[in-house]
């Protein structure tokens, strides 16, 4: 079983729902990002969601654009990010997911980056522009070398998509919350509970939610029917607003512990 697997087995066990931060690899800097992962896993946090930036990112709303530049002004690369990964794994155990685009990943070599994530210490990879119908130059090298491929649905998704979707997926099933970009509405919870509950129907891997929670009680409110929260917009926010304050690391682990106890609430 793979370690995102163990994760949601082991939060089962204990009625728990998983938080899953998203931060931004490079953001304002590595070597902060190194910081603000301990700093979350330390919260609370139960599953990293590492955003690898990319210049043209189609599903990404205004906040995270901008962090994605920032990052791309400092350098930052998917070697970079598997080196930093590496070097985290000798004392952070929670499972890392890449989430990005494909561009970059071509680029470096489909197999080549299978490889190289799971020396690293990568679990698990979250391509947004890359449909199951078309992955298998990444799925088949990603899953030989033991990565989860993580999958995105949204409400416009037909049981066709479902089923291609469902085919495919490994670790759990990225739901998004509504149609558009992250970060730019809040999302209606009542409608998205229905999706999901009609989901596990068809569904045996945990299903995470996020694209649209950006409060504490949202995230209360979603962790009443998904397996997990993902929150990144609300997040990278408080990177963007407090980037150069020293005290920027206290002030995102407070509100990841602020998310988790939210969960527990809910």
């Amino acid at each position: 079983m793979s370690r995102i697997g163990q994760c949601f087995e082991r939060l089962a066990r204990r009625g728990e729902v998983a938080l899953v931060p998203f931060l931004m690899a490079g953001d304002p800097d590595l070597d902060t990002t190194r910081s603000l992962l301990r700093g979350a896993v330390e919260a609370g946090a139960d599953l990293i969601e590492l955003g690898v930036p990319f210049s043209d990112p189609t599903a990404d709303g205004p906040v995270l654009q901008r962090s994605a530049g920032r990052a791309l002004q400092r350098g930052t690369s998917l070697a970079r990010i598997l080196e930093m990964v590496t070097e985290l794994r000798a004392d952070l155990s929670v499972p890392i997911v890449l989430f990005g685009y494909y561009n970059p990943i071509f680029h470096y070599g489909p197999a080549r980056l299978a490889e190289d994530a799971r020396r690293a210490g990568v679990d698990g990879l979250v391509v947004v522009d890359l449909p199951p119908e078309e992955a298998d130059e990444l799925w088949r090298p990603a899953r030989a070398a033991g990565l989860d491929m993580i999958f995105l649905l949204a409400p416009t998704s037909d049981s066709r998509r479902v089923q291609a979707v469902l085919k495919k997926a490994s670790g759990f099933v990225y739901y998004v919350s509504m149609t558009g970009i992250t970060g730019t509405k809040a999302i209606d919870s009542t409608e998205v509970r229905g999706m999901v509950e009609d989901l596990r129907h068809q569904c045996s891997l945990p299903i995470g939610v996020g694209f649209g929670i950006s409060t504490a009680a949202q995230a209360a409110t979603v962790a009443r029917f998904a397996d997990a929260v993902v929150v990144g917009t609300a997040i990278m926010r408080v990177i963007e607003e407090h980037g150069g304050d020293v005290d920027l690391v206290e002030r995102v682990g407070r509100f990841v512990r602020e998310l988790k106890e939210a969960l527990s609430r809910g």
